[in-house]
């Protein structure tokens, strides 16, 4: 039996509502339409101007937890996009794609972000309007504190969400300086604020874990405790697989986030999205909660991958019972 939610009913503040568009933002999002179609931006855009939800992005805005995390961590943004990128060095240095890839793991080792991957760019994650010249896409993710964002959806989550999403647009910066200083093109693409490509097509393609029921990536290390960002560059990294360990039949039997989440907004079954079954969250049903907490991430702080040291256990006894049924 499911746990009481605390946060049900939940009724969403007229004063945010008002702002609400004519449009849903499951259609923008391509919720039950049978075609394939590149993805539109929805939210955080950057310019609110632009998409039908601008007014209640504006909203989210005015709401004040009270933490001056926040504002402290909204400056470090402003100043690390203030900083100008370095220039390209005229002649690239030459390096086989293997050491290329390779040599990506001094990020990781250095503590700059906890996971990285390289996948060829495919041009169905451009967002519609955008373009991409570079032909492939590092992925970055950087982990979650748990004692902090287990404290979702209170002020202290919202600020580790926050201080991670800073940490994932720094090693985005470091990296594609790195690469431009070697003779190479690099672009970074950083959270929250959508960029020229979603992100969790290319981290899945290059070995982020599998799509979770809650709509963000279970990967075996960091569960859904994690955020990204991308550098898209010319650089010939070799790519990096992706990763399989039976998270998606886990979530199938699995109600944790579903039973969590305070508007319901999580279906028990997959969804057809742009002409894909896949694990959907109902953006119109989840937005007004977000929103009301300055950011909600109660779904992954409770996903039982999301745990410390749990993920790999979990993956050890599903690649066992695979094998021991043949799958």
């Amino acid at each position: 039996m499911a746990k009481p939610n605390p946060y049900r009913p939940f009724t969403p503040d007229p004063d945010q509502m008002a702002r609400w568009p004519d449009v849903s933002g499951n259609t923008i999002n391509g919720l039950d339409d049978p075609n394939p179609r590149n993805p539109s931006i929805v939210y955080w855009a950057p310019n609110p101007d632009d998409i039908p939800h601008g007014e209640m992005q504006r909203w989210f805005y005015t709401v004040d937890p009270g933490d001056p995390r926040f504002a402290e961590a909204r400056n470090q943004r402003q100043r690390m996009l203030a900083t100008p990128p370095e220039p390209v060095r005229p002649t690239p240095i030459q390096r086989s794609p293997d050491d290329w890839t390779f040599s990506l793991q001094d990020f990781v080792n250095k503590g700059d972000c906890e996971k990285i991957g390289v996948a060829k760019m495919d041009p169905a994650w451009v967002y519609e309007g955008h373009s991409v010249s570079q032909p492939r896409v590092i992925i970055a993710g950087v982990q979650h504190e748990y004692s902090e964002i287990s404290k979702a959806p209170a002020s202290a989550g919202g600020a580790e969400v926050m201080a991670q999403y800073n940490r994932a647009m720094a090693v985005a910066l470091k990296i594609s300086n790195w690469l431009r200083g070697q003779g190479w093109d690099a672009k970074p693409v950083t959270g929250p604020m959508a960029g020229d490509i979603t992100l969790i097509p290319p981290a899945l393609a290059c070995g982020f874990g599998e799509l979770g029921k809650h709509g963000s990536i279970i990967d075996r290390d960091m569960g859904a405790s994690f955020r990204l960002a991308a550098i898209l560059t010319d650089a010939p990294f070799t790519t990096t697989p992706s990763a399989d360990h039976g998270i998606d039949g886990f979530c199938q039997n699995c109600r944790i986030c579903e039973d969590a989440c305070p508007p319901s907004a999580l279906f028990p079954e997959k969804q057809t999205v742009r002409g894909h079954k896949k694990w959907y969250v109902d953006f119109d049903a989840c937005l007004p909660f977000f929103n009301e907490h300055q950011g909600c991430a109660i779904c992954i702080a409770v996903c039982p991958w999301s745990r410390p040291g749990l993920g790999f256990n979990l993956a050890q006894k599903l690649k066992r019972r695979a094998d021991r049924l043949g799958t």
